[in-house]
Formats: C-alpha cells, structure tokens, sequence
C-alpha cells in the first residue's frame, strides 16, 4: 500500500507541508498524536506529529523540516508521489479531548508554540474552537520571514500574537516577554498552557508559567527516533520518572521535564543524521 501526495506546499525555503491521502489515518486520528513516514522500503523511519487531519476527504497533515539527510529526501519528493508508509496514529493524544464539554467551556487556553511547533499546535487549536473553547496563540519565530501557518491559525483561534526575535513582526522579543506583557500589562487570563517547539523555548516556557502557578504541558516529539520505544533515544525524566517520550506522550507536564537532560539526549544523533550515508542502529539502512 502507498501513500499519495495530494499536496504540497512550501512555508519557508526548508519547511514544507504535505496532505497525505491516508483515509484510515484520518479517522483514528486525534490531536497531539503523530505518524511514522518512510519515503522508501530502505528509508529511516521518521516521526512526524499530526498537523491536520480530515476524515471525510481521508487526508492527514504533515509538516516537515528538513534538517537530515531523511526530512531533505522527504521534502524533495513532488505531488502525485508515494510514500511507502505512513503509519499512525500513534501516541497519546492531547489530554484535554478526555473532558467533558462543561470542562472544557470554563477553560481558558494559551498555546504557545516556536518555530515548526506551529504545525502540531494547529489541529489541538481547530479541535478546542470547533467546540466552542476560548484559545489564544502565541506564534514565535527568530523573523517574520520564518513564521508559518498565521492565516490558518487566526481562523481557528481568539487572539493570535506574533514575536519575533528581531522585530519584524509582532512583539519585539522572545515569547516569554511576550507571555508576560499579557499577563501583566494586558489583563489576560488563563488556565492552562500548552507549548511546543524548540527545546530551549519550552524549557523557559515552563519556568515563566510556573511563576504564575499555570499548568503546562510541552510536546517532546522533537525526542523522537523510531516511534516505538525500542530505540531508547526518546526517553525523558519527568518527575523524578523514566519515560519515553514516542509511547507515553509526546505531551507531559512541563514543570516536571528535565529539559536539561531532553537537550543533551537531543544532540546525541545529529551528526549521524546529517549524514546521507549513516546506518540505522536498530534496522534497515536510512
């Protein structure tokens, strides 16, 4: 069985968003979960979570950085292609599905998410507004030329906010300045926050919200190697616990990370997977 490419479109000169044709994917799906893409039957296994799905029209969503020699040969493949797997969904979906609709309308959300973050942020965002739930978005990026997604996201949520590290869009700064400026100068009010993107972002994330005593979840797929566990490469403390990131999230309580061990495990393979000719320690050739 193959997987069609019914779409691809560029967000930036290395990110790319692709609609996969995967019907059965699309309606098992749910948000925070991800996929496992193989571009060939010798290619490296490559977790990617969801960043829309449709069950009707049997399409789900990914967006792909390339920063390997596997996500470039992913984003170089053209529409009408076929992936040769497309597994999914697997992990955890987002903990907020589990409540009750008089739950989830007193909750008041803040997502704030960096860089490709912004993609498995969108379906979680498009979930709680279609069910009526008030959602504000922070999008951060280090220009206005590498933010993705903003037109989408302000059709699906309250108060979208921009910022970027330079100034040339939105808040001038880094997103927990502009967390802040909400909650200090502005009168926002929340909840819970939910954060994904790059490691170090979430890291501080956490810390600013924890100053305000506000529950946060982060998303650890950036962890992730084989999607199963048996790599070992995702594994996470959290709390004071063990745990791997592909089968017991992506998504934990962000006060209780180590992110300081998530960054260090996170360097671990880079130089192995910038590589177009590395071999896979737990398989076939990538």
């Amino acid at each position: 069985m193959s997987f069609k490419i019914l779409q691809k479109r560029e967000l930036t000169p290395d990110t790319v968003l692709m609609r996969i044709d995967a019907p059965r994917v699309a309606r098992a799906a749910r948000p925070g979960q991800f996929v496992i893409v193989r571009v060939s039957y010798q290619g490296e296994r490559i977790p990617l979570t969801i960043a829309d799905y449709d069950p009707a029209a049997g399409w789900v969503a990914i967006v792909t950085q390339g920063v390997g020699a596997s996500t470039r040969r992913l984003n170089a493949m053209d529409e009408g292609d076929s992936l040769t797997d497309f597994a999914g969904p697997l992990g955890r979906p987002s903990e907020f599905i589990d409540l009750s609709p008089e739950e989830l309308a007193r909750k008041k959300f803040l997502f704030v998410a960096g860089g490709v973050g912004v993609a498995p942020v969108y379906p979680q965002v498009k979930w709680l507004h279609e069910r009526g739930v008030a959602v504000d978005v922070i999008i951060g990026a280090r220009s206005a030329d590498l933010l993705i997604l903003t037109d989408e996201m302000r059709a699906v949520c309250d108060n979208l906010y921009l910022s970027t590290d330079d100034g040339t869009a939105g808040y001038n700064g880094l997103v927990t300045g502009l967390i802040k400026e909400l909650i200090d100068n502005r009168a926002k009010t929340y909840d819970e926050v939910v954060t994904i993107g790059p490691m170090v972002m979430m890291k501080f994330v956490a810390r600013t919200t924890a100053d305000y005593g506000l529950p946060t979840i982060a998303s650890l797929n950036t962890l992730m190697v084989d999607g199963t566990g048996m790599c070992g490469a995702c594994r996470v403390t959290v709390g004071g616990t063990i745990y791997f990131a592909c089968v017991d999230g992506p998504e934990f309580d962000a006060h209780k990370v180590d992110f300081d061990e998530a960054m260090r495990r996170q360097t671990m393979y880079r130089d192995f997977e910038s590589a177009a000719d590395h071999k896979c320690k737990i398989g076939l050739d990538r």
